[in-house]
């Protein structure tokens, strides 16, 4: 089946969707990227430059490509400007009631069942953020991307309750077309990424915690006995420690079971700032640039 996007438009500038509006550009559609936060567009701009200037140098794609792909990506500061798309893909921070009130506006700007709403969510219910938008549920899906986007090769694809079987299929073929390997996942909470993952960050919290080892040991020891490319503590601090946290919630939350709430020891260096490299501190601090 043929994905069928002409024009695609990205809500949030930020990693996630800065990222996947670059390889939809790459892969030849035209993107109209939303982002209301002052400075957001421009930093954008910034990222994808360099990003696919690194493609160039290493040979992956020829100057004229990338010049083709940086022109097809516009900006927009005002979510009514997101016009004209056949595919939107939301890319805002990860809360139920924010994803739920801009897929009530989606879905009064884009009337038609045809325009497909997908959200990149990495754990909130796809089949409650469908809700919102009433009689077109239908054409809600979960795509959900990894960070960093232009490099990661999956993409998780979780049909909400109400999603049309028809919806999946133009996802997997969208997902294919951007040069990524998409994945069936039932919408549970957590899906199947984090469903395993952050419960293995949380682990490597408590080992910490209870003094079985250090980080840089409890790191080490999983990148050389488990072959992990990144360390668990080493990648929460990647993620996002307060990001961690919320996931875990969402966990506990959806499969009632409170085994996954997070680490007192990482709900504590929440409290105090520490959030990972976006601060500079998490579970490691980073050299100061």
């Amino acid at each position: 089946m043929s994905h069928g996007v002409n024009k695609l438009g990205v809500l949030g500038a930020g990693q996630m969707g800065g990222g996947i509006a670059q390889i939809a550009a790459a892969a030849g559609i035209s993107v109209t990227v939303f982002d209301s936060f002052p400075g957001a567009i421009d930093k954008c701009k910034g990222v994808h430059k360099k990003s696919i200037g690194k493609f160039v140098e290493k040979g992956k794609m020829s100057q004229a490509d990338a010049d083709a792909a940086l022109g097809r990506i516009s900006f927009v500061d005002k979510v009514d400007n997101l016009t004209g798309c056949d595919w939107v893909v939301e890319a805002v921070v990860e809360d139920a009631k924010v994803k739920k009130d801009l897929f009530t506006r989606l879905a009064a700007m884009y009337p038609d069942p045809k325009v497909v709403l997908a959200t990149n969510t990495s754990s909130i219910s796809i089949t409650e953020i469908a809700t919102a938008c009433g009689a077109t549920a239908g054409r809600v899906v979960g795509m959900h991307f990894f960070n960093p986007v232009p490099l990661m090769q999956l993409v998780e694809v979780i049909p909400a309750v109400q999603t049309d079987a028809a919806v999946v299929e133009r996802t997997i073929a969208l997902a294919t077309a951007m040069g990524k390997t998409p994945l069936k996942a039932n919408d549970r909470a957590g899906f199947v990424s984090n469903r395993v993952l952050m419960p293995m960050i949380n682990e490597a919290f408590y080992a910490w915690m209870e003094g079985v080892a250090e980080p840089e040991a409890i790191d080490g020891i999983m990148k050389l006995g488990c072959n992990f490319p990144m360390g668990p503590l080493r990648l929460a601090d990647y993620i996002g420690l307060d990001t961690c946290v919320n996931i875990m919630n969402v966990l506990a939350d959806g499969l009632n079971n409170d085994r996954y709430r997070a680490c007192p020891l990482l709900k504590q260096l929440v409290t105090a700032g520490r959030l990972g490299d976006k601060v500079g501190r998490g579970v490691y601090t980073l050299p100061a640039k």
